[in-house]
């Protein structure tokens, strides 16, 4: 029986959202998503769509639920929800296992090797979706965060060079390449330009990213699923695995437990890991030992934050793409300059106010100048203004001379550990509100007059010794951003 022409109207409408959908979202992140998906049906305002395993149907719907709804409405289709409806595919078993296929994050990837090829016949020709619930999709890929697009400056370049010659493919003499900084400051921009970089050079290479959380919860649903050896033969099976944020992984036992026998098996195959957290390997609490010796194999890089050149380079490398984007709006002396100065925190904080400028200055018609700019980023402005924490300095003193937080405030006074002690007070009294016994509450209970004989060693120091002085100059630039 022939299509009805309701049927062919659905359908027609269904192919201009999936149209409009692939030129806003990219083609690899729709090939990976959108384009598994098939039409089922559409009634009382229910649209129904089968999806080839649950996650990906869980991840559209987290993801992609809004625009999708937004792109019926814009065309005159009134859909008022999605419903999401596993279908399995209806090859037989055997087949499906010379299938195997892994398409990661919008980097395309190859098939798996067919070791059952000869049993079982040739794999299919396309390898575009993961299309059994034991191929696992990672994390989609952003298609601004590229190498291109990323500002070197001093704080990173040595993550941005390690990012490179990881991105170059071939023999690496780090592994893995382990990635950390606050929020903000570049990591995930790093990892994705990697997996983007590996695609245009080695389109065959299998390339897996995603958040330590997503591993988490393909790793829960393999056991509940029992489809655990599926999990194992995937994730053991990549060129490439990139996990994102890995902190979060600490304190879940299975979940280590299985991260640290897929990170051995990929190593020892000489496949390329790249980790990235808030913190470096030896700070993250209750992960294991086993986990953090490993990591520290590697190549551990900090990405320090941002000084003022970083900034002013990012603000000026976004303003060249906004004024063509906006019309050619001008951007009067000083203003990025401006910015650059007072908006620390992190980047995103950053280009987010540089959007909203561009954004306003348009609507209004006006050029951005500085009174501008300071009316329209009032709130940003104020929120940013840098209010350094006496636990911040210890952190960073900490890490600059390589001694233990638990010293810093411990009572050791061996002077390797005392010196580094008396400049997180000076730096204290200098670039906190905080009164002297404060201080000295957060050194372990010291008296305040600890505090001043700390101080004021540091001020003599600065006086006689050019080591010192460059130290607490260069800890209060970091301090200060």
């Amino acid at each position: 029986m022939g299509k009805t022409s309701q049927d062919e109207t659905l359908q027609d409408s269904w192919d201009e959202v999936r149209s409009a959908l692939q030129s806003s979202i990219g083609r690899n992140n729709f090939v990976t998503w959108i384009e598994p998906l098939q039409l089922r049906g559409l009634s009382n305002g229910i649209l129904r769509v089968a999806v080839p395993t649950r996650f990906i149907g869980e991840w559209v719907s987290r993801n992609y639920n809004q625009q999708i709804l937004r792109e019926y409405a814009r065309i005159g289709v009134p859909v008022s929800r999605i419903d999401f409806q596993v279908s399995r595919p209806s090859q037989p078993k055997a087949e499906k296992k010379s299938a195997n296929t892994a398409n990661c994050n919008g980097v395309e990837s190859r098939a798996a090797q067919n070791r059952n090829a000869s049993a079982a016949g040739p794999a299919p020709q396309s390898s575009e979706t993961a299309n059994e619930e034991g191929d696992l999709p990672g994390a989609a890929l952003d298609r601004r965060f590229t190498f291109d697009r990323f500002v070197v400056g001093k704080p990173n370049e040595l993550a941005h060079a390690a990012a490179r010659r990881v991105g170059e493919g071939g023999a690496v003499t780090f592994n893995p390449l382990f990635l950390y900084g606050g929020v903000g400051l570049g990591k995930t921009h790093l990892m994705h330009a990697i997996a983007w970089e590996l695609n245009a050079r080695q389109p065959e290479m299998r390339v897996l990213y995603l958040s330590a959380e997503q591993f988490m919860y393909r790793f829960i649903q393999a056991l509940r699923d029992r489809q655990i050896m599926d999990f194992k033969e995937l994730f053991r099976s990549v060129d490439v695995l990139m996990v994102d944020d890995v902190q979060f992984i600490a304190g879940k036992d299975s979940t280590q437990d299985e991260f640290f026998h897929t990170f051995n098996a990929l190593v020892d195959q000489g496949k390329q890991i790249i980790i990235s957290a808030d913190r470096a390997p030896g700070e993250i609490k209750d992960l294991e030992e086993r986990i953090k010796s490993r990591l520290q194999c590697g190549l551990v890089v900090d990405l320090h934050p941002t000084d003022y050149e970083l900034r002013l380079g990012i603000l000026q490398q976004k303003t060249e793409n906004y004024r063509h984007q906006y019309g050619g709006i001008e951007v009067a002396s000083g203003v990025l300059e401006f910015l650059a100065h007072r908006i620390t925190t992190n980047v995103r904080v950053l280009e987010g106010a540089l959007t909203r400028l561009f954004a306003f200055a348009s609507l209004v018609g006006r050029e951005i100048t500085l009174d501008l700019a300071q009316d329209c980023l009032a709130d940003i402005l104020r929120a940013s203004d840098r209010r350094v924490t006496v636990e911040e300095i210890q952190r960073k003193v900490s890490e600059h001379y390589n001694i233990r937080l638990a010293d810093m405030i411990g009572p050791k006074r061996v002077r390797t550990i005392a010196r580094p002690r008396q400049i997180a007070m000076y730096l204290a009294k200098e670039l906190t509100s905080r009164s002297l016994p404060e201080i000295g509450r957060r050194f372990g209970g010291r008296d305040h007059t600890t505090i001043i004989h700390g101080v004021r060693k540091v001020e003599t120091l600065r006086e006689s010794d050019p080591q010192i002085a460059e130290d607490v100059d260069l800890l209060r630039r970091l301090l200060s951003g």
